[in-house]
């Protein structure tokens, strides 16, 4: 028998614990047919509501239901962390508990590991469903993700991948504090397999996540996997000690030919502005870099745990 670790975050989802339960092991048949075990581990990410004890309850009905509680919310890349160093499976497989990634896909991807691939992963091809500002943003990031990083991150790409244990053993060798898992997933490599499908929105409750909260994972990405806005930061300095530079030899040359007129402090004053926003937006990215290393250093443990069940 082949062990399936199931890996389920969860944050204030009571209303989804048991539907999710249910539309998993409607492929059970399919599991006694391949002669997998399965366990499924939910990671309470410091639920307010009643989803740790939605756990408790499908526990006490199959134990092959675990609970991972955390002593407060780590946030989604501490479940996902915690979840993969608590898993046993030959197997392991991350999903969303709302349903957007649905567990029908579970066969066809098994399937494929059948066939030697190390991972399969899945990508949303549409974003119905979603605002519109929210997609292009999205959209967006991939793309300057991609330009900027020598870890590929594919567009539309979900958290819901079925791996082999030796792809999450190299996950788990990477132990850094500031987590971005879809660059991880790049990162590691081994051969993947990815399917489409069209997007799926929840059945019950509301997202998690924010614009903002989106925007700021977003720069985790991006810090955690390129360095290139250190290297735009040093551009930009350099460009505007040459312009400054320009200038001079003009104002120089303006004074000696046509005098030296009082006017134009208004196009001064913008400068002064325009230069020091600059100034300081290079600052706040090398203090993102040098927050990210601060964390680090620190040594922190990624999560804390309360019950573990």
């Amino acid at each position: 028998m082949k062990l399936l670790s199931v890996i389920v975050p969860c944050y204030n989802e009571e209303e989804n614990i048991r539907d999710f339960y249910d539309e998993l092991f409607r492929n059970d048949s399919f599991f006694r047919d391949k002669e997998i075990e399965v366990e499924v581990i939910y990671v309470d990410d410091g639920s307010k509501d009643r989803t740790v004890a939605e756990v408790k309850k499908l526990h006490e009905e199959d134990e092959r239901v675990h609970l991972l509680s955390f002593s407060r919310n780590f946030g989604k890349e501490a479940a996902i962390y915690a979840g993969l160093q608590k898993s046993r499976g030959d197997m392991v497989v991350m999903m969303d508990v709302d349903l957007q990634d649905p567990p029908s896909l579970l066969p066809e991807m098994y399937n494929y590991i059948e066939q030697g691939y190390d991972s399969v992963a899945t990508r949303r091809v549409t974003r119905k469903g979603e605002p519109p500002v929210r997609s292009f943003f999205a959209r967006m990031f991939y793309k300057i993700m991609n330009r900027i990083s020598k870890t590929e991150i594919v567009d539309g790409a979900r958290d819901y991948r079925l791996m082999t244990r030796q792809v999450v053993d190299a996950i788990l060798a990477m132990t850094e504090y500031n987590r971005f898992t879809k660059g991880i997933f790049g990162w590691v490599g081994y051969e993947t397999k990815w399917l489409e499908y069209e997007n799926i929105e929840r059945k019950k409750g509301e997202t998690k996540w924010s614009f903002w909260k989106l925007f700021v994972y977003s720069l985790e990405g991006i810090t955690a996997f390129s360095t290139v806005p250190l290297t735009v930061a040093a551009v930009l300095g350099a460009l505007f000690c040459v312009l400054a530079l320009c200038l001079i030899v003009v104002i120089i040359a303006k004074t000696l030919i046509f005098g030296d007129p009082t006017s134009g402090w208004p196009s001064l004053v913008c400068i002064i502005l325009l230069v020091s926003g600059i100034q300081l937006f290079c600052l706040g990215i090398v203090g993102q870099y040098l927050s990210k290393t601060y964390m680090e250093v620190k040594k922190r443990p990624i999560y804390l745990i309360k019950e573990d069940i």
